[in-house]
């Protein structure tokens, strides 16, 4: 599998609006219909579409600077500035005129929504509410007031465009124009509706359950597919994409899917060892520490990271911070003193100033 940067002609710094505008280039250099003599156009351009599925898609090219791996699904090329899938021969052909009467998709929302890493870790079911531009619920998305409806506009009548001839020197031109009583629909509101001002549609409010798996990272993404606003002239609804935050914990730092903490500990248990007690994110567990450890030395406890969406689960690192008393009762200090004694250590213990014997006293 060759490097989807190199495939696509960009550095591995590019911006996303650098790798949209790289795809689209080649996409158009590339294509099977543009190179018909070129037998390798139709793989060429499945390798550009490939390489762009991946980069184009914020969440997926992290995984792939990760992992050197495609992760499993897909992008929608409207991402890459294209709407409708015809709309990619039309970038070729020329745009074809849509019917002023077609159908239209309705827009996509978006929710931001704010987790705790122990939310994360174990999956949660929210209640969120949005607000929509939903179907008139007085109109029924005709536009128009209860007992009234619709009518063919009188000027186009009904074909939404009229045509003028102007006479000159040259001869008789004829121009087509979107007729301006209606503004091309075809239809005139005479009793526009007064719930939605005649648009077909008005702002509800609507409550949703979202699911969230465990394992979710911060700037992820869910869609719920349906759930954005309705469409035009019966078009389908669009689509809610849920983006996730995290709030930052006190005791852990995440890092992918491993976690990682600093476990205060004395010199005498870095010295002899010990058994400490270890937050996690189930509660703490007990795990032991070496004889000798050093400072900076790290735990890592199995398993105890948070769980990756595709499956399994990362580590917990514990890194040992070693605490050196400030001050010492006098028998503290005579017993340290013994103890460089018997390791034939010479030590000259500096006396402190009597400033910082008052700021000890006041402490």
């Amino acid at each position: 599998m060759r490097d989807y940067y190199t495939v696509l002609g960009v550095d591995r710094g590019a911006s996303q609006d650098e790798i949209k505008q790289a795809f689209r280039r080649l996409a158009r250099q590339f294509h099977p219909d543009v190179k018909k003599d070129d037998p390798q156009a139709d793989e060429r351009f499945k390798e550009i579409n490939e390489a762009y599925q991946v980069l184009g898609d914020p969440e997926r090219r992290a995984h792939y600077d990760r992992f050197g791996t495609a992760p499993s699904g897909g992008t929608d090329l409207r991402d890459a500035g294209f709407g409708p899938f015809e709309d990619i021969f039309d970038m070729f052909f020329g745009r074809r005129e849509r019917p002023r009467d077609a159908p239209e998709r309705g827009a996509d929302l978006r929710y931001d929504l704010e987790l705790s890493l122990e939310e994360a870790a174990s999956g949660v079911e929210r209640t969120i509410e949005i607000t929509r531009l939903d179907t008139c619920p007085a109109c029924f998305g005709t536009g128009a007031e209860r007992g009234s409806a619709p009518e063919t506009c009188d000027t186009c009548r009904g074909a939404g465009e009229v045509r003028y001839s102007q006479r000159t020197v040259f001869g008789t031109f004829g121009q087509v124009t979107t007729c301006p009583s209606c503004g091309g629909t075809g239809k005139i509101i005479r009793r526009p509706c007064k719930r939605c001002d005649g648009s077909g549609r008005a702002e509800i409010s609507r409550t949703l359950s979202v699911k969230i798996p465990p394992g979710v990272d911060a700037g992820m993404r869910l869609r719920m597919a349906d759930e954005g606003e309705s469409g035009f002239r019966g078009g389908p609804r669009g689509d809610l994409y849920v983006f996730v935050h995290l709030r930052a914990h006190p005791v852990f730092e995440r890092r992918g899917r491993d976690l990682f903490t600093t476990l205060p500990i004395s010199i005498v248990q870095a010295a002899l060892g010990d058994e400490v007690q270890v937050p996690t994110l189930e509660g703490p567990v007990a795990h032991p520490i070496p004889a000798g450890v050093q400072p900076g030395a790290a735990l890592t406890l199995k398993g105890k990271g948070m769980p990756d969406t595709r499956g399994g689960r990362g580590d917990l690192y514990v890194r040992l911070d070693v605490r050196v008393p400030t001050s010492l009762r006098p028998e503290e200090r005579q017993a340290l003193l013994q103890f460089a004694k018997l390791r034939g250590e010479q030590v000259k213990p500096q006396r402190k100033k009597l400033s910082d014997k008052m700021k000890d006293l006041l402490q």
